[in-house]
């Protein structure tokens, strides 16, 4: 019988590696998969590159994890807003290194990488610093960055619910970037806020199929802070 059910929230993050490159799930903190950081902060697994849409709001969640010394890089769409503290203060030490990547950019490398895409042009960033050195090129008139797909070790992402096989559905904005870091890791692990039997979920509504998730751990609603 196939089921991705992991029997705690220890045991889903107890393989993460020193060095791991890991997506995190979370438009600010709607869909941020809390109780699964909080694990991973407990586990120790340190030198860690994030990718995230933000680089932490507050004390809690990614900012906790950061707080915690833990990333040694982070790679996201928006390092700073008002609530960002601990990353400023980290950043303006020389204790973390940053890579600034323009939201689509950052949604759709990790979609290539989920779909066996080995490069594509975009023309986001192009004649800017965040165009770096990589080669560039006119496509019928218009000037394009070369971008590469970001691949993740583990994705640890936030659902409303699923069943035993990893299917997934989302709630609202909390779905955000879920799927495509899904589509992005070696290992997903989804944190859900309820488990429901096989045939529960409607095939026209699941969002994130099973095939891309390998494991699923039920927490209490309360703490799965979507939006």
């Amino acid at each position: 019988m196939i089921s991705k059910i992991s029997p705690s929230l220890k045991a889903a993050v107890a393989d993460i590696a020193d060095g791991a490159t890991v997506l995190i799930g979370g438009f600010g903190t709607a869909g941020m998969p809390f109780q699964l950081i909080d694990a991973l902060i407990d586990q120790g697994a340190r030198d860690l590159t994030v990718v995230s849409n933000n680089a932490g709001n507050g004390d809690t969640g990614l900012a906790a994890l950061l707080k915690a010394g833990r990333v040694r890089k982070i790679i996201c769409s928006f390092p700073r807003q008002t609530d960002s503290h601990v990353f400023d203060g980290l950043y303006r030490a020389g204790k973390i290194k940053l890579e600034v990547v323009p939201q689509g950019n950052l949604a759709e490398r990790m979609r290539a990488a989920g779909a066996g895409i080995g490069a594509f042009f975009c023309p986001t960033g192009y004649g800017t610093q965040l165009a770096g050195d990589r080669e560039t090129r006119a496509i019928d008139g218009r000037n394009y960055v070369l971008e590469y797909p970001i691949h993740g070790d583990v994705a640890l992402i936030q659902a409303l619910k699923a069943d035993r096989w990893g299917n997934l559905i989302y709630r609202k904005t909390a779905r955000n970037f879920g799927p495509v870091m899904a589509m992005a890791a070696k290992t997903t692990i989804a944190e859900v806020a309820e488990l429901v039997e096989l045939g529960a979920l409607d095939p026209e509504v699941i969002v994130t199929p099973g095939i891309f998730v390998q494991r699923v751990v039920q927490v209490a609603r309360t703490s799965a802070k979507a939006a």
